[in-house]
């Protein structure tokens, strides 16, 4: 028998819920609030999508285009096609995953913070979470992870982390996964800006799944394209039976498939992106009213010591949007700023120095 009042209790319960939190819409604004790239031109882009638009017909859903693009991705990255799977965005990927093969009876390893939509997505669909605490100068202990590998059914660590721009030494990383025998997710969304990535281990690994995406580095947020490599069993199943008929639209795969034709405007862009964080990181040093924390993500984590609120509002005024995290582990007052154009950091920079004097 059917229980009265099923679905109110099931609504209630979702609406206690904060959900993924998205910063305000500012207008008018120098956006450095969302990790977006900018260094990306605008005419590349629209010629991107321009093309994209000469090659689609709309009228018809996009058969067999999808492989065209799992094919492009193959050559890109040097895996084979049968070990690459798509989403729409590496938000969709990471749900289908967790909705597939966690449950409330399954623990999730990860850190505190991590991705939010992650954290988010755990709560929603009840998966208990064990969080290992980043230190206080943000970074994270493996031997904490490793403890804890034995009372866990899934590890995710985003490499490098948001929204802290953490990532562990390779070597530490690989240690960690090889030593795990649940399911690995590994999310690379800014990996382009790290160190190195952990591609090359799924090819020997049938339970790490690796996931990466064209928002960041490529500059296509607004198409909503991720991808993953992973063990071929893995790609299969959630390529045939997961994943949706057809997840992503026309425009989105043509793009997509033209922008990984040009590889060397991603390399030029994350290294110009590279060194422009590394210009924010020592100017913001030079005050006393900041801590600021290593990074190796598009962006740059910093404590501004209890004034986080003073310090945004400030940068609002100024016409720049920045976020403001509160709280993180040891730290009361963090604020997060993205690294965009030469022009758009001097601008900010600026506007810090008008304001600590």
């Amino acid at each position: 028998m059917i229980k009265k009042g099923w679905f109110q209790k099931k609504l209630r319960g979702y609406a206690s819920l904060q959900g993924y939190q998205k910063p305000q819409k500012y207008t008018g604004v120098l956006k450095l609030d969302s990790n977006e790239n900018f260094v990306i031109g605008k005419q590349y882009q629209q010629d991107l999508i321009h093309n994209a638009q000469k090659i689609s017909d709309v009228r018809e859903y996009p058969l067999g285009r999808a492989e065209k693009l799992v094919d492009a991705l193959s050559k890109y990255l040097k895996v084979p096609q049968n070990m690459i799977g798509i989403g729409n965005g590496s938000d969709q990927i990471l749900d289908l995953i967790l909705t597939n093969f966690a449950s409330p009876q399954t623990r999730v390893l990860t850190s505190e913070p991590t991705f939010g939509f992650f954290e988010e997505r755990c709560k929603l669909y009840s998966i208990p979470t064990t969080k290992i605490p980043f230190s206080k100068d943000m970074t994270l202990d493996l031997s904490q992870f490793m403890e804890k590998l034995k009372n866990s059914n899934i590890l995710y660590i985003d490499s490098p982390n948001n929204p802290t721009g953490f990532q562990f030494l390779r070597k530490d990383l690989e240690k960690l996964v090889k030593k795990f025998e649940g399911l690995v997710i590994i999310d690379e969304a800014y990996g382009k800006f790290g160190d190195y990535s952990l591609i090359n281990l799924s090819k020997s690994m049938t339970n790490l799944i690796v996931v990466q995406t064209f928002s960041k580095a490529f500059g296509l947020a607004g198409l909503r394209l991720g991808y993953f490599i992973a063990n071929k069993n893995i790609v299969d199943v959630f390529s045939r039976v997961i994943q949706y008929p057809y997840p992503l639209n026309s425009i989105a795969i043509e793009a997509g498939i033209l922008a990984l034709q040009k590889p060397q405007i991603i390399s030029d862009t994350t290294n110009t992106i590279k060194k422009e964080r590394k210009r924010i990181i020592d100017n913001l040093r030079k005050y006393d009213a900041f801590e600021v924390f290593d990074s190796k993500a598009n962006f740059v984590l910093f404590d501004a010591k209890g004034a986080d609120s003073h310090v945004f509002t400030a940068m609002i005024e100024q016409g720049i949007s920045i976020r403001k995290l509160g709280k993180i582990g040891k730290h009361e007052g963090c604020l997060r700023v993205t690294v965009g154009t030469k022009e758009m950091n001097s601008k900010f920079l600026l506007a810090i120095r008008d304001l600590l004097g």
